[in-house]
Order: structure tokens, then sequence, then C-alpha cells
């Protein structure tokens, strides 16, 4: 038996570590790709975030492992892919559909953390049992806006001036008195956040927290202040892209025909074609002007959020949930394998590494790495890797990124893994081919990023079982970065990229494979 005097240690070490822990902050952004000043981006007015990522590392590959909200948040937060979470689109829950696997606030959570969320972090509804996640991940319920109601409803102002009409409309500048409650969903994310962070400063506490953010912008409809509009002339956004049309050799399988953009009150009635359209020159200068105008719009928000932080005491990671097409291949939204679709923001600021200048990470990362790099960077007991034993509950498929945040080499190269399912080889309506229900899945696309290549692969998919059948192709790409960073020439039918396709191919199944027989 163990005596108490030698317990008094080892609770001494605990309460200690507890005491000084650093306080977690992590902030997702629905539908962002990087389109930040601190990426490059010269269109870009993000003068809060860019400021942020001045003092911290940025990872400029990092990539979503699904472009569809709920798969993508969710494999970010089990840090499991959507494979293992068997979730593609938003109809089922991980613990009963899959395995009751640990989330990173749960992880958190049961080391002494109180976790809290607000605004659109796990997706709502199935996908999140109802609930966030509550109360396995969360220490409270998650606060979700009350104005969050009216995100898809019929409240953007007639362009026509008629202050009784109300549309379903993409692009929406308003006035805040004008819409419910004289507010919008992600102000008051940020109020009630801000909230949070001063009272739990007043309760003197020992305990550390862990709070998650979630910004519903940029993710249509553009429903923003309108001064945030007034920021950027139209016409900057006419030749924006010189991928316009859909890639000759580019497979059918692969497009992805931005059915929630064609069905919004402002564009369902313009006749653009099913399924490649295209839309006019306006109409895409008009859906780039409110993407960025949004983007702007929680760059304004974040600066917000972060002056009521405590940066010497708080780690704080920023990321976008995965990218948004703006016209590049014709395609608009998200739902496809592409760079555009896929690429994201991922910026960390640590106080145990204080910089004067942003750091620049250019290897391949992937969100599931998010969940064991925040563990690291807390001093938490390190997340167990994933080792094949499909009741090791708590454990990630990602990799940390902590070793090269402390100036080490990465002990080897990595590929990112992403993934889309189609219900057939062509563009549909019914069922929708941008957001197929699980039982409509025929296809899935596998696409592996490499510092070169982007290589993607469309074969059958059995649903029922989530099984391959790797001789039944349905479309090939493979892009060569080096010469093409739009993805635009589709090379995987040319004969001199053979060698490279076949070797790929073979990278691709084989990490798919041994990806099923770990689960």
């Amino acid at each position: 038996m163990i005596s108490f005097t030698l317990l008094l240690p080892l609770i001494f070490v605990q309460a200690l570590r507890i005491s000084s822990a650093y306080n977690v902050v992590l902030v997702i952004f629905d539908d962002l790709r990087p389109t930040l000043g601190a990426y490059g981006d010269s269109l870009a007015r993000t003068p809060n975030l860019d400021a942020f990522a001045e003092g911290s590392s940025i990872f400029t590959h990092a990539y979503s492992q699904q472009a569809l909200c709920a798969p993508s948040r969710n494999s970010l937060l089990t840090g499991r892919r959507p494979d293992t979470l068997h979730l593609y689109d938003f109809y089922s829950y991980w613990r009963s559909f899959a395995g009751n696997f640990t989330s990173l606030p749960q992880y958190f959570k049961q080391h002494g953390y109180y976790t809290y969320s607000c605004g659109k972090v796990f997706h709502p509804g199935l996908s999140s049992n109802n609930s966030d996640d509550y109360p396995l991940s969360w220490s409270a319920p998650a606060f979700r806006p009350r104005t969050e109601q009216y995100m898809n409803s019929p409240v953007c102002p007639d362009p026509s001036g008629d202050s009784v009409l109300r549309k379903y409309n993409l692009i929406c500048p308003v006035e805040l008195q004008t819409q419910p409650y004289k507010t919008l969903p992600d102000i008051e994310s940020v109020t009630e956040a801000l909230r949070f962070v001063h009272s739990y400063n007043l309760k003197q506490t020992e305990q550390p927290f862990l709070l998650a953010v979630g910004f519903h912008k940029p993710h249509i409809n553009f429903r923003i202040p309108r001064q945030f509009y007034n920021q950027f002339p139209l016409d900057q956004f006419y030749n924006y892209t010189n991928s316009t049309e859909k890639p000759q050799l580019m497979p059918s399988v692969a497009w992805n025909p931005y059915t929630d953009v064609r069905a919004r009150d402002d564009f369902k009635h313009a006749n653009i074609s099913f399924p490649y359209g295209p839309l006019s020159d306006q109409q895409a200068a008009r859906i780039r002007q409110g993407y960025y105008a949004s983007v702007a719009y929680v760059d304004d928000l974040f600066g917000k959020l972060v002056a009521g932080l405590d940066l010497q005491s708080t780690v704080v990671v920023v990321l976008g949930d995965h990218g948004w097409s703006l016209g590049e291949h014709g395609e608009w939204a998200k739902y496809s394998n592409f760079e555009v679709a896929l690429r994201v923001p991922l910026i960390i600021r640590s106080p145990e590494f204080p910089l004067s200048h942003s750091r620049h990470f250019g290897s391949i990362t992937e969100l599931i790495d998010v969940f064991p790099t925040v563990v690291d960077l807390a001093h938490l007991p390190p997340l167990p890797t994933c080792q094949g034993n499909s009741s090791q509950l708590t454990c990630g498929e990602g990799k940390s990124l902590y070793p090269q945040l402390k100036g080490l080499k990465p002990a080897f190269s990595h590929v990112a893994l992403s993934q889309y399912p189609r219900p057939g080889m062509l563009p549909t309506k019914f069922p929708n081919s941008d957001k197929p229900k699980l039982r409509n899945i025929k296809i899935m696309g596998y696409s592996l990023r490499t510092d070169v290549y982007r290589y993607t692969l469309w074969v059958r998919f059995h649903a029922h079982n989530f099984s391959q059948d790797w001789h039944n192709v349905y479309g090939e790409e493979l892009y060569d970065h080096r010469i093409d960073s739009g993805e635009q020439f589709n090379v995987a039918s040319l004969s001199k990229f053979n060698i490279v396709r076949q070797n790929l191919r073979h990278s691709l199944i084989e990490l798919v494979e041994n990806l099923n027989k770990a689960n």
C-alpha cells in the first residue's frame, strides 16, 4: 500500500503543472482559404490577422481532410480521418456510429482544463449529437448565437431598395439595425467569448481554460455589415484568375456544380446552365467581392477578440476548416479535391516561442495535426499515435508540429491525404453531387498532396461497409505544382509522367489500405 505522505509530492507536482499551464484559444473560421495579407494576398484587408501572424508561426501548406464543414471539423477535433469516423456528410455522430473517440476539448477537460465553446466549433446537428458534443467535450453547454437561426432565412434587403421585401440572397450587405435582434452571429460569439474571458479572469482561479471560438464567416451567404463591402471596389475582382473554365482534361466526376450558390435568390434566375455554367464576369466579381468583404469583417472581429486575451499566458491557434473556390477552374464554393478547396491558413502563437517576426513553415501539414500539437503546446501528456487497435479511443492519426516549433527539422517527409465523395460520375442536382448523403455515395476521390504534386484517384466506394474497389476507376488527376500551382493542367495521361503517376497511385492506395487495417 502506498502511503499518503508518498503521494504528497505527486499531488504537489500535478497542482504546480496546472497552475502554471497556458490557457488555450482555438479560433476556427468557416470556409476560409488563405486570403490574408500574411499569406501574400495583396487584395486582402486583414490588418488584425496580419498583426497577429507577425509574432506567430505560419504554416503555409496546411490542408483539410475534406472540403465540407462537418467532416472537416469532426476530423480536426478528434484527430481522425473521415474514413475512420465514417462521416462524409452531416448526418451521423461519430461516438455512436464509428467509435467513442476522445475529442480535443475532451482531452483537455480530462487533464484539468475548463473547456468552453462559442459559435460554430463542432458542426451543429446530428454530427455533434445536437449538443455540440456536450457534456463530453465541454465543461458548460456550448454558446450558440440566438441570431444563428436566421442564417438561411430571407433577411437580405432587396437590391431595389424596397424596405419591406427580404431575400434569400448570396450577396447580402446589411445595416445591423435592420437585422433580427440588430446584430449578427459572429458579433454575438465574440461578445460572449470576451465575456467568458473577462469573468474567468475575475475568478482568479488556477484552473486553465480552453476556449474555442467558431466564426460563421466567410461562409455564404455574405450577410455582413455594408461598410466592409465598401472597402473593395468591384473592378479589382474581374481579372482575379486566368483559370475561369473547366479544365479540358478534368474528369467530370471531379466537378463541383456549386448548387448552393445557384439556389440563392440573386442567382437562381440568372440562367446559369447546369452543371458547368459559366457565371457572368459581373456575377463572378460580385462573389469575390462578397467573400473578401466577409474575410475583412471577421478580421475586424478577430482583432476585438485578441485584444481581450493575455497573449503572455495563452496559446492561440487560428485556422480555416477548409478552403473555397473563387472561380478557379470555373468552380465556386468548396466540394472538391482541388488546392483552393483544401488549403487553409494555420497560424500558431505560444508564449513559449516569443517572436519578433513571423516564422514560415513550408512543410506539408494537415488539420489532424492540430490535436497532438496543441496538446504538446500545453505540455499535457502527449497524445498517443493510433497503432491499429480499434479499441484505442484516445489517440490521433496526425503528427505533432511541436518539434518544428522548437526549431527541429521534421523527422520524416509528410503528405496530406484528403477525400471527397460523389454519388456518380456526372454532376447532378438529385442526388446532390456537391453534398451526397452516405446512402448515395458510390465514388470516393482520394487526393494526395506532396511537396511537388497533387494526385487524385476517383474509385468505386461501397457505403455499406466503407470499402474501396481500386480496380474500378472513374477518374485520375495529376498536377505538377512546380509549373502549375493553379492545377489547370491534368497531366495524368501524359507518358512522361507515367512513373510519377504510378508511384503516387501506389503510395495513395497503400496509405488508405493501411489506415483501413488500423480501423
